[in-house]
């Protein structure tokens, strides 16, 4: 169980028993309930083979007959969804990146088992483009990874499976600038300038940005002020309402928040009615 997953893509290796033993080594499931307890999230860490592509599995319950209106916060993240309801079937999607906060609405009894990805998988996993998407969601085929309905019975069940379907589809001639770009980008929260990166990767800022803008639709700025605004989560759930990262001062603070969340950051800590679904998976202090 101790050979590194990547030496194992290299040599054509697809023991998935060694990658189950791999994953259960790091499971960890953490479960948030809102006061009403008719919302339930839970989330599993990836495999550390995969956590530079996959930021986490979780899944998204709403157990009560009643639709839970949310909003959704831009937090740098693409997802694949695979849900289900009560009146609707199975389906798999793509979600593409969330750049302003958007009024959603859960219907009662639906279940989203989802798998949220970071920058790099869009190239070296999903070997796509998400720039161009003519919508902000894209149905993907019922059988997309080998997910089907009988394969969302628990979280657990689900992240071996998807993890083992990524692992297999992953690209193994990944360029290392882009890798350390991430690298250094996500270790920031991003509070580097493109300057700054490109130094330290070896990459014109201009090779940076066109790569930005050509393959995922935002310049880089954008995105590493939407990292930013989603490290300051926990800190604003927790009541503390001035900034702590790398703003220039309590208004800018202030001004990113309301542009992010819809509102200001005591109104965003207060989270009245558990709206804002993305605080959930945050332990309270």
């Amino acid at each position: 169980c101790r050979r590194p997953l990547e030496q194992m893509l290299l040599q054509g290796e697809h023991d998935k028993s060694v990658f189950v033993c791999l994953l259960f080594s790091v499971v960890f499931i953490f479960t948030a309930q809102t006061m009403s307890s008719q919302i339930i999230f839970q989330s599993i860490a990836p495999p550390p083979e995969l956590s530079d592509f996959v930021e986490s599995f979780w899944l998204l319950k709403n157990l009560s007959e009643q639709q839970q209106d949310m909003v959704i916060m831009p937090d740098g993240r693409v997802d694949l969804f695979f849900t289900y309801s009560a009146t609707e079937p199975f389906q798999a999607m793509l979600m593409n990146l969330d750049l302003s906060p958007s009024q959603q609405v859960m219907p009662g009894k639906t279940i989203i088992f989802a798998i949220s990805l970071k920058l790099l998988a869009i190239e070296y996993f999903l070997d796509t483009s998400i720039s161009e998407l003519p919508e902000h969601v894209k149905l993907l085929p019922k059988n997309f990874l080998g997910i089907t309905l009988n394969d969302l019975s628990s979280l657990e069940h689900f992240s071996q499976k998807a993890a083992l379907a990524i692992a297999e589809q992953l690209k193994t001639n990944i360029d290392e600038r882009k890798r350390r770009l991430f690298s250094f980008l996500y270790a920031s929260n991003g509070s580097i300038t493109v300057k700054e990166l490109a130094d330290k990767v070896y990459w014109t800022s201009r090779q940076i940005n066109r790569y930005f803008t050509q393959r995922f639709g935002v310049p880089l700025k954008t995105y590493a002020n939407i990292l930013r605004f989603k490290a300051s989560f926990e800190q604003i759930k927790a009541g503390k309402l001035f900034p702590e990262q790398d703003f220039a001062d309590q208004s800018h603070f202030i001004k990113e928040v309301k542009k992010y969340a819809g509102v200001n950051p005591k109104n965003l800590a207060k989270n009245q009615n558990d709206r804002f679904i993305q605080l959930l998976n945050l332990p309270k202090e």
